[in-house]
């Protein structure tokens, strides 16, 4: 698949809803990754990606002049009650086995020193591995927001908009692609990642019709010791060793004549 719209258009669905899965079995994916070795690669079965759910946030109270707060309802302190709240409510109400991870990634209020706002928002992204814990955070999230904007006399609409669902690797897929590596590559060259990555991918929409398997592979430039130092995925600072990439090509073709 040469698919536009991963970074939130959902190319895939698009694709998929155009008939690009007739007579497909199988589905297989590469991410690169500058904090993994150049020359390793890694993936797991079941939940291997989060689902992407944004939230966005409004809190509506009263403004007027910052002198006189009595005459006001000032939005900006239920805005960041609910942004401290929120963080404890996954802890307090999420199990830690099936995890959920809220981050706020952007906030607006005000536009000078000496004026309340009249409304103050934010915004971020919803992560979760699994479906159940995905329907609990968005209930805890609307009632968290909602019920502290009222102890402040304030209104808070609450938007959560549903992106990519989980990626869930085939277990079957999984130890297949461990095998393929191995011989491609070399010995050694794979390993199981311990626990799902908390990024997103619309592949998922692929493994929700076929069996399949979404791997991780190795880029860290060649002058950085610590991959795990190395500046990550969608940082500006992000470079990889683009000779790393004809692993990438080798495994995507062995996988390929594996099944013929």
């Amino acid at each position: 698949m040469f698919q536009p719209g991963e970074e939130g258009a959902g190319g895939a669905k698009i694709m998929i809803d155009e008939g690009v899965l007739e007579n497909v079995d199988r589905a297989f994916a590469i991410h690169i990754t500058p904090n993994l070795p150049a020359g390793y690669v890694g993936c797991r079965p079941g939940a291997m990606l989060a689902s992407t759910d944004e939230l966005k946030v409004t809190v509506t109270g009263k403004g007027g002049h910052a002198s006189t707060p009595h005459l006001c309802a000032d939005p900006i302190p239920p805005m960041a009650s609910m942004i401290n709240s929120l963080q404890t409510s996954v802890t307090r109400e999420i199990n830690a086995f099936d995890p959920a991870l809220i981050t706020i990634a952007h906030i607006e209020a005000g536009t000078t020193t000496n004026v309340i706002p009249e409304t103050a928002f934010f915004e971020g992204t919803i992560r979760c591995v699994s479906e159940h814990t995905r329907n609990q955070i968005k209930e805890s999230v609307v009632r968290v927001c909602e019920q502290i904007a009222k102890a402040h006399k304030c209104l808070a609409n609450v938007s959560i908009t549903e992106g990519y669902p989980v990626t869930v690797n085939d277990a079957e897929e999984a130890a297949r692609f461990a095998s393929v590596c191995e011989q491609t590559i070399g010995k050694g060259s794979f390993f199981e990642f311990p626990s799902p990555v908390m990024g997103g991918e619309d592949f998922s929409y692929l493994l929700q019709k076929v069996p399949g398997v979404m791997a991780f592979l190795g880029v860290c430039p060649e002058d950085i010791s610590d991959s795990l130092s190395a500046p990550p995925c969608h940082s500006n600072r992000m470079r990889i060793s683009e000779s790393a990439l004809l692993y990438g090509v080798a495994l995507h073709t062995a996988v390929a004549l594996e099944g013929v």
